[in-house]
C-alpha cells in the first residue's frame, strides 16, 4: 500500500531532498545537486521564500520512499496572473502510475485549499529557478541549475490530466565551431560604433547586479509565465555569482552609456561536483574550489541574457545579442572552456533560435511545462 506523507520536519525534508540519488544511482546522466545547496533552497535562505508558500509530499511504499512532489503559490504569480494560480514541482518518483496519481492528489488537494484552479509547472520553486519536465536529451548529464528526470515521467504527468504548456529548449555549443556568417559579421561591424560591451564592474558590484535585474524584468517581461526578480533575490544571485563568475564572463552592452542588454557565463559547476554525490564534508568544498580555481571546469552554461525590451524588435536589437556572445567567447577561451550551453529558450522565442542557430548551436534538450484546470 502507497502512503502519502506530509514533510514537516528537517528529517522529512532531508529524506525529500536526497531521494533522487537513490532513484537514479544506476543513471549515468545524473548528478546529484549540493544536499547543503537544496536545504538552503528550502529554507528562509532562498529570497523566493519572501513571495513563496511551498509544501512538500513523500511517497511511501512498505516504508520505504518511491516518489517526491512539491506544490507551490507565489504571490508574485499571483498579482500578474490571477488570485487562482499555483504550481507544482520536484517531482520525481518510480514507475508506478498509482504513485505519480496518489502524489499529484496530494498537491492538487493542497493548491485548492489556496483557492488555486489553475496549475503549471514543474518549477522548483518558480519560472525563475529550475523549470521544467525534462522530455529529449536524457542521455546527456544536466548542466548547473538544469533538471534530470526519467523517460516515464512525462506520460505519468500527463495521465494526470496535465497538457503542454510551452517547451524549453537547450542549445548546445562548442566553441571551436562558433562562427559568425558574414552578413551577421557586417552587421556587429557596423552597430559596433554605437554599441559598447563592458565587463561588470566589480567595485559596484551591487549596483551592477540590480543594473542586470532591471535588464532581465525588461526583457522578459513578455515572455510565458514571467515573473519578476525582486532586488533581493537579484542580490542574493550576486553574491552567489561573486564566488563563482569571473569578472569577464559578465558582460553589459550600453548605448549612449545607458545598460540595455547583458549577458552571464556561469562555469558549470555540475561538471565540478559529479562526483561529490552531494556532500561538501569533509573535503567537498576544498575539491570544488580547486577545480574551480585551476580551471579544471570545460564546460559553462549560459543561464541569463537579456535585451530591453524597446529594442527587441528593432534592427539593432538581435546585433546587440550577438555582440555579447562574441565577447564571452572571447573569455571563454581565456578560461579553456570548451563548450557551453545556452539554457533556456522558450521554443517560440524564434529570434534568438535563429540567431543561436546560424552561429553553430544545436538545440540538444528540450524541457515541458505543464498545464492543468482544477
Amino acid at each position: 500500500m502507497i502512503h502519502i506523507e506530509k514533510v514537516i520536519n528537517k528529517r522529512q525534508l532531508k529524506s525529500f531532498i536526497t531521494f533522487p540519488s537513490d532513484l537514479f544511482q544506476h543513471d549515468p546522466g545524473w548528478i546529484n545537486p549540493l544536499n547543503l545547496e537544496r536545504l538552503e533552497h528550502f529554507s528562509k535562505k532562498n529570497p523566493a521564500d519572501e513571495h513563496i508558500e511551498w509544501q512538500t509530499w513523500l511517497a511511501k511504499k512498505e516504508g520505504k520512499i518511491v516518489g517526491r512532489i512539491s506544490a507551490q503559490v507565489d504571490s508574485l504569480h499571483r498579482g500578474l496572473y490571477g488570485p487562482d494560480t499555483g504550481h507544482f514541482g520536484m517531482i520525481d518518483a518510480v514507475d508506478d502510475p498509482e504513485v505519480f496519481r496518489l502524489l499529484f492528489s496530494a498537491a492538487e488537494n493542497w493548491l485548492a485549499s489556496k483557492g488555486a484552479r489553475k496549475i503549471t509547472g514543474p518549477f522548483s520553486l518558480n519560472i525563475n529557478q529550475e523549470s521544467g519536465l525534462l522530455i529529449d536529451g536524457f542521455d546527456t548529464p544536466p548542466s548547473a541549475m538544469m533538471t534530470h528526470g526519467m523517460p516515464y515521467y512525462s506520460a505519468r504527468v500527463e495521465q494526470q490530466g496535465y497538457t503542454q504548456g510551452i517547451d524549453l529548449l537547450a542549445y548546445w555549443m562548442r566553441l571551436a565551431e562558433l562562427q559568425f556568417p558574414p552578413s551577421l559579421a557586417k552587421l556587429m561591424d557596423h552597430a559596433r560604433s554605437k554599441v559598447s560591451i563592458r565587463c561588470l564592474n566589480r567595485k559596484k558590484f551591487s549596483e551592477e547586479m540590480q543594473v542586470l535585474r532591471q535588464i532581465f524584468n525588461s526583457a522578459w517581461q513578455k515572455n510565458w509565465g514571467f515573473v519578476p526578480f525582486t532586488e533581493h533575490e537579484f542580490a542574493v544571485m550576486g553574491d552567489q555569482l561573486k564566488f563563482l563568475v569571473p569578472d569577464d564572463m559578465i558582460f553589459i552592452a550600453e548605448i549612449d552609456s545607458a545598460p540595455v542588454a547583458f549577458i552571464i557565463g556561469l562555469p558549470n559547476i555540475n561538471e565540478a561536483i559529479a562526483d561529490l554525490n552531494g556532500r561538501l564534508f569533509p573535503l567537498g568544498w576544498a575539491k570544488l574550489l580547486w577545480r574551480l580555481k585551476v580551471s579544471e571546469v570545460r564546460t559553462a552554461r549560459v543561464p541569463l541574457m537579456g535585451v530591453k525590451i524597446e529594442h527587441q524588435f528593432s534592427r539593432i536589437g538581435p546585433v546587440i545579442a550577438l555582440l555579447l556572445i562574441e565577447a564571452l567567447h572571447a573569455a571563454f577561451g581565456k578560461w579553456n572552456i570548451e563548450a557551453l550551453e545556452m539554457s533556456w529558450i522558450l521554443e517560440s522565442n524564434a529570434g534568438m533560435r535563429n540567431i543561436l542557430e546560424k552561429i553553430g548551436a544545436i538545440p540538444y534538450k528540450r524541457y515541458r511545462l505543464y498545464e492543468k484546470q482544477l
